[in-house]
């Protein structure tokens, strides 16, 4: 018996889903998802009004990964477009704060000035640099990339484990910039948490036996042009994003329903924890090395 199967929509069994019917609980696909007062109902109970007794917190539709179903899962992709938009107009009023809020290991003003960088206690470039964008074409290709891939996937995975996927993207891409890059070279840009949201939609994929040729397909044309020459863009953040993210996705995945809800919680947000101490060890490493040079 595949216990890993998801399981198909009643009304379509070749349709895998994660989410059910508030009332009778069975298997629903989108096409027979009928918004409801309280999460999502089957055409039959829609139809009958029959109900199974349960309160409204057992009864709500889940995702794949386990997350509650919410009226609308863009929300979060649509929150994290407009703050890279708000930090990109911001950056197009003030310039100098680009130079303030972009990843750098250290560098020294032209004239003797002060040691400036993730090496000297600034951590915040590590995620502050994976909002910023300073040429429109580069926000422009990101956000497009987030809102086509990104959306997709918070609906799958529900709010709050997408946004663990696109953060800790963000960390691990900005960590093995910070590992495998020049002291002095800036860098900025989402691309790192964008290679995170595809490498957690390649273990969606996956997962639920979707299609895959598309899919790789546009990995491997993205890869290409990480390492096109003339484009100047940090493999290291794709690289680095493009793992953790797979990571973490495989984490909110793998584990399946009888597993027991508890234990299924706990090996997801474990695996987030594992990341971030990984990516956070990578950057005490950098950090130890680029001190020894000072």
């Amino acid at each position: 018996m595949d216990t890993d199967r998801i399981p198909g929509c009643y009304r379509h069994p070749d349709r895998e889903t994660g989410i059910s019917c508030t009332r009778c609980e069975r298997p629903i696909c989108p096409e027979c998802m009928i918004s409801a007062s309280v999460g999502f109902q089957c055409p039959e109970c829609v139809r009958g009004g029959s109900g199974t007794g349960h309160g409204a917190a057992a009864n709500a539709p889940r995702t794949i990964a386990g997350g509650v179903v919410t009226a609308d899962p863009y929300l979060v992709t649509k929150i994290l477009i407009g703050i890279n938009v708000a930090f990109f107009l911001a950056t197009f009023l003030f310039p100098a704060m680009a130079i303030q809020l972009e990843l750098i290991g250290r560098y020294w003003e032209q004239v003797g000035g002060p040691v400036e960088g993730v090496s000297t206690g600034e951590y915040y470039r590590l995620l502050s640099s994976a909002f910023l964008h300073v040429k429109l074409w580069h926000i422009f290709g990101n956000m497009l990339a987030l809102w086509y891939i990104g959306g997709p996937l918070e609906q799958a995975l529900g709010r709050a484990r997408y946004l663990a996927v696109y953060l800790l993207s963000a960390l691990g891409g900005s960590a093995v910039v910070y590992l495998l890059t020049p002291e002095n070279v800036p860098t900025l840009g989402a691309s790192g948490a964008v290679f995170g949201v595809l490498g957690a939609t390649v273990v969606l994929a996956r997962r639920m036996r979707y299609e895959m040729r598309p899919l790789i397909t546009m990995a491997v044309f993205m890869l290409v042009l990480t390492f096109a020459p003339g484009l100047n863009v940090s493999w290291q953040a794709h690289i680095g994003g493009l793992i953790t993210g797979a990571l973490v996705a495989a984490g909110f995945l793998w584990p399946t329903k009888d597993m027991g809800a508890r234990n299924r919680t706990f090996i997801q947000w474990g695996t987030c924890v594992a990341v971030f101490l990984l990516a956070t060890a990578l950057i005490v490493i950098r950090t130890a090395e680029l001190s020894a040079l000072t």
